[in-house]
C-alpha cells in the first residue's frame, strides 16, 4: 500500500474504538459443581464448565475472544478498503503448554474469505493492523505467544464473458 493510501486509510480509522469504556466490569457466579456463569456489564452471559457438559472451557472462550476481536477488526478494515467479499470464516487452533500453567504457546488462524477481485495485499494489511495495533485481546496476551494468521481466498467473480 502506498504511503499516501496508507495515510488516508489510517485517517479513516480515526474514531475507531475511541468510544470504548476504559473500564470493563463483569461478574462471575458459581452455579454448581465446576460450572460458572459470567455476565458482562451489558448483561450478556456465558457459561463456563470444566467438564464441558453445560458450557465452554474458559480457554475455548479465550480462543474465540481473540478470533472475534481480530475478525471484527479485519472485516471492518476490509470494508473500509472497499473489498468486495461475500463470506468470512476463521478456523482457530491453539497449542497449550502441557504442564501448569497451561497457557497457549501458539495459536494458528486460517481465514477463509470469498469474494470478487480479492486483494491479498489488502488482506495482509488488515491482518497486520489488527495484530499490531487494534486487537485489544491479542495485545492483552503473553508476549511470547506465537500467533500465525494465514488466509485462503476464493474469487467468486465470473470468469466467463470477459
Amino acid at each position: 500500500m502506498s504511503k499516501q493510501i496508507q495515510g488516508s486509510f489510517e485517517k479513516n480509522l480515526t474514531g475507531y474504538k475511541e468510544k470504548i469504556n476504559p473500564l470493563s466490569k463483569a461478574t462471575l457466579r458459581w452455579d454448581k459443581e465446576l460450572i460458572f456463569v459470567g455476565r458482562t456489564q451489558e448483561g450478556y452471559e456465558i457459561e463456563f464448565d470444566a467438564h464441558v457438559q453445560w458450557g465452554c472451557k474458559p480457554t475455548d472462550s479465550l480462543l474465540l475472544s481473540l478470533a472475534g476481536c481480530m475478525g471484527i477488526d479485519i472485516v471492518m478494515f476490509l470494508q473500509k478498503m472497499k473489498m468486495d467479499f461475500e463470506s468470512f470464516k476463521m478456523d482457530i487452533k491453539g497449542e497449550r503448554n502441557i504442564t501448569p500453567p497451561q497457557y497457549f504457546k501458539t495459536i494458528e488462524m486460517v481465514l477463509h474469505i470469498a469474494g470478487k477481485n480479492l486483494n491479498a495485499n489488502k488482506i495482509a494489511r488488515a491482518v497486520s493492523l489488527s495484530h499490531e495495533k487494534y486487537c485489544s485481546v491479542y495485545n492483552s496476551l503473553r508476549k511470547d505467544m506465537d500467533v500465525k494468521v494465514t488466509y485462503n481466498l476464493e474469487d467468486t467473480g465470473s470468469p466467463t464473458g470477459k
